[in-house]
C-alpha cells in the first residue's frame, strides 16, 4: 500500500476495530493487502487503494464488510486444543455444576464457546459433556458456538471437517461421534454425527455488541485466544458482559495469553486460565 494510501489504510483499521474489536497494527499492512487482493481483482479495480475507497466511501456494501470480516479474522481452530480444559470441564465443573443443581429432576449443562470460529472447541466439549452422559451422570447438555465470522459459523452448523484434523481427537472418540463416506465427493472429510450435532447450535454474534441475545445462567463460557487481538478497554467491557452471562458459581476460560487480562470483581482465579464467579 502506497504512502498516499495511508490515510485509507489508517481509517480501514479505525473502521475494523470498531465493528469487531480487532487491533490492526501498521506492521499488518501488507498482510491486510494480501488478503484483500481477491477482492480487489473482483471489483476489477487497479488496486487495495481505490478497493479500501469503494469499502469506505461507497454505499450498499454491508455484504462486503462481511466479507472482509472473514477475511481479515484469525480462524486458528483444532479439536482438544489446549486439552487441560477439557479435562476441567469433565473432572471438575461438570460435577461442580451438577451438584449445584441437586434437586433438578434431570440438570442441563449449558455451556457457551464465544469465539467458536469452525466449530472444533464447540464439538469437543459436546463430545465431553457426552461421554459424562455415557458413564452414567443423569444430565442434559446444550452448547452454543458464536462468532462474528459467517462462513466460520456456517462450517460449524455443517459440522464436516478434513479427516486429518481429528488427529488430537482419541481413537475411540473418532469412531463414536464421526462418520464418514465411500463417496467420492466427500474423500477425506468426515461428519460429526446427528446424535452429538443435535446438542450444538451456532449463531452469528460480534463480541463488540453492547448486549448478547445469550442466556444469563451459562454454566462454562470458553473465551480462548481473541482477547488478544483486543486492547485493554474492549478486553475489559468483554469480560464484563460475557460475566454476566455466567452463572453464579459458574466458569470463563480464557486462553493462556490472556490469563492477566481478567481482572473484574466476582470473578475469582482458581486456576491460571479459569475463572469462578463467586
Amino acid at each position: 500500500m502506497s504512502a498516499s494510501g495511508s490515510s485509507y489504510s489508517d481509517r480501514f483499521r479505525v473502521l475494523i476495530r470498531s465493528l469487531t474489536g480487532i487491533s490492526l497494527p501498521q506492521s499488518k499492512v501488507v498482510m491486510i493487502e494480501q488478503r484483500l487482493r481477491r477482492r480487489v481483482m473482483a471489483f476489477d479495480l487497479p488496486d487495495t487503494e481505490a478497493y479500501l475507497e469503494q469499502l469506505l466511501d461507497g454505499q450498499g456494501m454491508e455484504e462486503e464488510l462481511r466479507i472482509v470480516i472473514d477475511l481479515i479474522t484469525t480462524n486458528t481452530t483444532s479439536f482438544f486444543r489446549e486439552s487441560e480444559h477439557f479435562d476441567f470441564l469433565a473432572r471438575e465443573a461438570l460435577p461442580q455444576r451438577l451438584a449445584a443443581a441437586k434437586g433438578t429432576r434431570r440438570p442441563r449443562f449449558k455451556l457457551w464457546s464465544a469465539a467458536a470460529s469452525e466449530g472444533a472447541e464447540a464439538f469437543t466439549s459436546a463430545m465431553v459433556l457426552a461421554e459424562a452422559q455415557r458413564r452414567g451422570l443423569q444430565f442434559d447438555f446444550a452448547v452454543l458456538g458464536t462468532d462474528i465470522s459467517q462462513r466460520m459459523l456456517e462450517r460449524g452448523a455443517e459440522a464436516v471437517y478434513a479427516a486429518d484434523q481429528l488427529s488430537t481427537v482419541p481413537p475411540d472418540l473418532v469412531k463414536r461421534y464421526f462418520m464418514s463416506s465411500r463417496h467420492p465427493s466427500v474423500a477425506g472429510k468426515v461428519r460429526v454425527v446427528p446424535e452429538l450435532r443435535r446438542h450444538v447450535r451456532f449463531r452469528h454474534l460480534n463480541l463488540m455488541d453492547e448486549t448478547y441475545p445469550v442466556d444469563r445462567d451459562v454454566d462454562l463460557i470458553f473465551l480462548r485466544n481473541i482477547l488478544i487481538y483486543f486492547d485493554q478497554g474492549d478486553q475489559e467491557r468483554v469480560v464484563q458482559r460475557l460475566a454476566s452471562h455466567v452463572a453464579t458459581g459458574g466458569y470463563l476460560v480464557v486462553g493462556h495469553a490472556e490469563s492477566m487480562v481478567v481482572r473484574l470483581a466476582g470473578l475469582k482465579q482458581i486456576r491460571p486460565t479459569i475463572f469462578q464467579k463467586v
